[in-house]
């Protein structure tokens, strides 16, 4: 059974077409502009690809794993093609391979296939992740991590690494670390391919190669990663991954956890009920036994978002058509024109890890001397229809290292912190990706110039810690 497509359009380079593309938005300085959305990092506009797939789907929507209807069946032929679509998008290890046995101090030898579960976001991923954790098992996670990253390990013995300067250090950071840990118990390592913050791309290869010398295993962070960069487990010898289909080009509120089986299976589930029970039966005392699923369905109660599992994997066949050389190639191309743009502009200050040079994704963050970033991004927005994001990005420690602020300091995501006209421990982050064309980083561009130079031609007011335009600064 199949259901009806739409038709794939040439692979061509990107940008690839995006929903909102021909959406304006009012400027308050008069007329409508076409938006330019420039927060790929928080949530990538979907695919014209998803959308037509998804809407194409959608008249034969029917429940999954539990009918015997004929779009039941569809339905759940469906959701198992995406599984192993998103399984080759990530080079999963599928079948018992020689190649594949670990030898050494902690390894595990032979290993078996890896598997993928669908979860709701990168966030439930490794918060899965965590609960299948077994006794003992202690967590090496650096600072410098999105608190999706940072904060799910709560039940382990958790060791936090300070921010590196450099690749280098970063490796030599974590193989001192791991050097002092039990050699006889389980550990894990959680790593970003790709900081949210800075855009800067992480040595995932060579900190696996760390983790597993000491015998530990480690997680890659790919919510900004994926969308940008290839993915493969088996070169990058992650034992999982976890990313989020909203940074992926499909929204719906679906995400994945691939990887390996063994601490998954010998968990209890991550969430009892329906779909992850194989067999329920009644006890003499009045209780309950449950026989649990073995596979990625223990992971999986209740009814599956087939929607959104659609969309990844639709989004996973539309980025692999494109080519992810050409993707990066030409991204590569937005993230100078925007740092050249803005080299003689003194005030800009990028922030950046491992320096101005550092391999990066589309992301930047910035600030501006003399600004509040909530103000900031309030007169990109209102004086010029662009959208970015402000603040400390769900990376508290990450961004008051950067900023010279104390790592231990409190703050709000999104709070300025300080009155519109005032400078905040806070800074302005552009993102971008397939679906960007030329005019709106170049606007982008031009409005921060504009705005260093001549200041906001609008009057702004804080209104529940976020600016918000007032009134007319001048005729």
């Amino acid at each position: 059974m199949s259901v009806p497509t739409a038709v794939a359009a040439p692979s061509v380079r990107a940008p690839l077409p995006v929903l909102g593309r021909d959406v304006t938005v009012p400027l308050v300085t008069g007329g409508e502009i076409g938006y330019a959305a420039l927060d790929y990092a928080a949530s990538a506009p979907a695919l014209q690809r998803v959308w037509d797939d998804v809407a194409a789907y959608a008249p034969y929507y029917g429940s999954v794993h539990r009918g015997a209807g004929h779009l039941s069946q569809l339905s759940t032929d469906l959701f198992e093609k995406a599984r192993r679509t998103v399984a080759g998008f990530l080079g999963c290890r599928i079948e018992d391979s020689p190649g594949e046995a670990r030898s050494g101090k902690g390894g595990d030898g032979r290993r078996e296939g890896d598997q993928v579960v669908f979860t709701r976001s990168t966030t439930d991923s490794l918060n899965l992740l965590a609960a299948v954790l077994p006794d003992g098992c202690e967590v090496f996670v650096f600072e410098t991590e999105h608190h999706a990253s940072l904060l799910p390990w709560r039940g382990a013995r958790v060791t936090v690494l300070d921010a590196p300067d450099s690749h280098r250090q970063a490796v030599e950071t974590l193989e001192r670390a791991l050097a002092d840990r039990d050699p006889h118990g389980p550990a894990l390592v959680c790593v970003t391919g790709a900081s949210n913050v800075t855009g800067e791309l992480w040595p995932v290869r060579e900190l696996a190669a760390a983790a597993h010398a000491h015998g530990a295993r480690i997680v890659l962070d790919a919510a900004q990663l994926a969308p940008h960069r290839p993915v493969n487990v088996r070169d990058l010898d992650v034992d999982w991954v976890a990313f989020s289909g909203h940074k992926l080009y499909a929204p719906f509120g679906s995400g994945v956890l691939a990887g390996r089986a063994d601490w998954l299976r010998e968990a209890e589930p991550y969430l009892a009920g329906g779909g992850a029970s194989r067999t329920v039966t009644r006890r003499a005392d009045g209780g309950v036994d449950v026989e649990w699923h073995e596979g990625a369905a223990r992971h999986e109660a209740g009814s599956p978002n087939v929607i959104g599992v659609h969309a990844v994997a639709s989004a996973c066949e539309a980025l692999t058509e494109a080519g992810f050389d050409a993707l990066a190639a030409r991204e590569e191309e937005l993230v100078r024109a925007v740092r050249e743009g803005l080299a003689d502009v003194p005030e800009v200050r990028f922030l950046s890890l491992f320096g101005d040079d550092a391999p990066r994704v589309g992301v930047l963050s910035f600030v501006v001397e003399g600004w509040n970033s909530s103000h900031f991004a309030a007169a990109l927005s209102a004086e010029y229809g662009i959208g970015v994001r402000d603040g400390l990005f769900c990376a508290h420690p990450l961004l008051r290292g950067l900023l010279g602020g104390d790592r231990g300091s409190r703050a709000e995501c999104g709070a300025p912190g300080t009155a519109s006209g005032g400078e905040s421990l806070a800074a302005v982050r552009v993102s971008f990706g397939a679906g960007t064309p030329d005019e709106h980083v170049e606007r982008f561009v031009r409005a921060v110039r504009e705005l260093v130079r001549d200041g906001a031609r609008w009057t702004y007011r804080t209104v529940d810690g976020r600016c918000v335009p007032d009134a007319p600064a001048r005729a």
